[in-house]
């Protein structure tokens, strides 16, 4: 099968016919896109784009931006038709309906338009990107829970109780009814456009509700019947590759999701029993949205160059600290990425293998057949490794076997749970490593959070915050007067919560020479930390409080996340 535009791209020589042909053979069937794929790969220019269809199809270019949509309108139309085609109607006058279409030879949509309408259709292009964009800003709220409910109640569908005595087979049977699909699917769809890290489908005793994490904080979405409880979990479990007859035990599985947009979207999903039925947790990872650009995390300068220096060092231990959801997986993999050569063997065991990066051999770990992370490290040392890196030191074993490595000119690199970083080293030693091996093979510790960061759509002066909050909180005296605080009132482009996405705060301690010999010595915490501050360290609550200065985030943000 042809395309137009693709034909006409290939001709302006802005791809290659492999280019074509690639796409083609996957995507056939929605050939209106192939522009949007190629622009939004950053193959074509979108300028260049544009001007070429513009000019070929004499077509007007129209900025959405510029545009104030009628929900009348809107609602002329089927929301299925302006995703299957990439349109959205901008006007109606007598007798005609002009539209926004990223692919102006589709004659089957404008058949279809002007059948569903009974109106002429007037045909303007419009981005790739920016319709994308504008369609889930408009249609964002569309996903009515109600009226999915509503259908099930509806078709009278009758789903099993809670019975030890399950009859298995009918229970796969009511999983596969329509409702159930649709209302599972408008879950996950919902939980991507609202930008959810996990989702969170909780049996009470009388309450069976959905709730998302959104930049770090829980909020409930819907309630459902309680009835609906087994058929929505097994759905579930079905699709992630999951025994639906075992409700005894925790199960992990992982479902692949495939977006309109031709995007891929993974879920990696875990179920446990809980005392009034099945728990779901599914974590969002979106590889689209990995940051592996140290340069993009958030590091002040001096945080930057002191942890490029420890993972440019030959041999050593890196340790990344912070509670489950901190980022660390991604501080990880950017050192990662940076140190990803040819001239590298690299190789890490990970439970579970979030992403995958081209040129690292990557192990999940599979603790029931043995195969954990004192096991992999093992494995690894006798596969001439370069940089080990382990997914979590948990016991004194892996903690062994990670510091004879560094001490053996490998590179490791490990995360811990701790709350800051100078008492990751105590940590250390609780497990049973001697002061000397750890203060011989440790370059440098991190700790890290995330904070919300303040929607820039609806950020205003925070007159509530004195001074006084301010010298508690740690700031200065001579500095207060420089701090003029922020926060959001909440938008439409925030949902109404003040926040929009999530800025990091870094603790870089390396261990020094002064450091080291404390170490040595058996001091505690709050000597190490003591010791690293006046070196130069940054503590998280320092690094919060400067981008509280910045505007960055809200003084609720800064006492949330971190202590003095």
């Amino acid at each position: 099968m042809s395309s137009r535009i693709g034909d006409l791209l290939l001709q302006n020589g802005l791809i290659t016919q492999k280019d074509l042909d690639d796409w083609l053979s996957t995507n056939s069937s929605s050939p209106s896109f192939i522009g949007a794929h190629f622009v939004e790969s950053g193959l074509v220019s979108e300028k260049r784009y544009l001007d070429i269809l513009s000019s070929q199809f004499e077509t007007e270019i129209i900025n959405l931006d510029n545009v104030t949509f009628d929900d009348e309108i809107l609602n002329l139309i089927p929301y299925s038709v302006y995703k299957k085609y990439g349109v959205l109607p901008v006007e109606k006058t007598a007798g005609k309906i002009t539209v926004a279409m990223i692919d102006p030879t589709n004659i089957a949509a404008l058949n279809d338009i002007k059948f569903i309408t009974g109106l002429e259709v007037d045909v303007k292009l419009a981005s790739p990107i920016k319709m994308q964009a504008m369609q889930e800003k408009l249609f964002e709220k569309k996903v009515s829970y109600e009226s999915i409910i509503d259908d099930l109640e509806e078709q009278n569908i009758e789903y099993i109780k809670d019975d030890e005595n399950i009859n298995i087979s009918e229970l796969e049977r009511q999983t596969e009814d329509a409702p159930v699909v649709k209302l599972v699917n408008a879950v996950l769809t919902d939980a991507i456009k609202k930008g959810a890290s996990d989702i969170h489908i909780e049996p009470y005793e009388k309450a069976f509700r959905v709730r998302f994490r959104i930049d770090g904080v829980l909020y409930e979405i819907m309630k459902l019947p309680l009835n609906l409880k087994n058929a929505i979990t097994s759905r579930i479990k079905i699709m992630a590759n999951l025994d639906i007859a075992e409700r005894r035990l925790p199960q992990d599985g992982r479902i692949k999701l495939k977006l309109h947009d031709s995007k891929e979207m993974d879920f990696r999903v875990n179920v446990i029993p809980t005392l009034f039925g099945e728990k779901v947790c599914l974590r969002l990872l979106d590889s689209n949205n990995l940051q592996l650009d140290m340069t993009k995390l958030g590091f002040t300068e001096t945080q930057l160059s002191d942890f490029k220096e420890a993972i440019m060092k030959p041999f050593g231990m890196i340790l990344v600290t912070g509670p489950t959801g901190s980022g660390k997986t991604t501080t990880l993999y950017s050192a990662l990425s940076e140190l990803n050569q040819i001239g590298s063997n690299i190789s890490t065991a990970e439970d579970p293998v979030e992403f995958n990066l081209m040129g690292i051999n990557q192990c999940q770990m599979n603790d029931d057949i043995g195969f954990n992370f004192a096991s992999a490290l093992r494995a690894f040392l006798r596969q001439d490794p370069d940089i080990i890196m382990v997914g979590e030191i948990r016991d004194f074993e892996t903690a062994q076997i990670a510091i004879k490595a560094s001490l053996t000119g490998h590179l490791v690199l490990s995360t811990l749970h701790t709350n800051d970083a100078p008492s990751t080293i105590n940590r250390l030693i609780d497990m049973g490593i001697e002061p000397f091996l750890v203060a011989s093979s440790t370059n440098l510790v991190l700790a890290q959070r995330l904070a919300r960061r303040i929607c820039p759509y609806c950020k205003v002066d925070d007159t509530e915050v004195t001074k006084d909050l301010l010298i508690h909180a740690g700031v200065s005296e001579d500095e207060v007067a420089n701090f003029s605080c922020k926060r959001g009132i909440g938008c439409e482009e925030c949902s109404g919560t003040g926040y929009k996405g999530r800025i990091a705060l870094y603790e870089v301690m390396p261990i020094r020479e002064q450091v080291s010999e404390l170490i040595l010595k058996g001091a505690n915490s709050s000597e190490i930390k003591k010791m690293a501050k006046s070196l130069g360290m940054m503590t998280l609550r320092d690094s919060a409080l400067l981008r509280l200065k910045e505007g960055l985030t809200s003084y609720e943000e800064v006492v949330r996340v971190t202590t003095l």
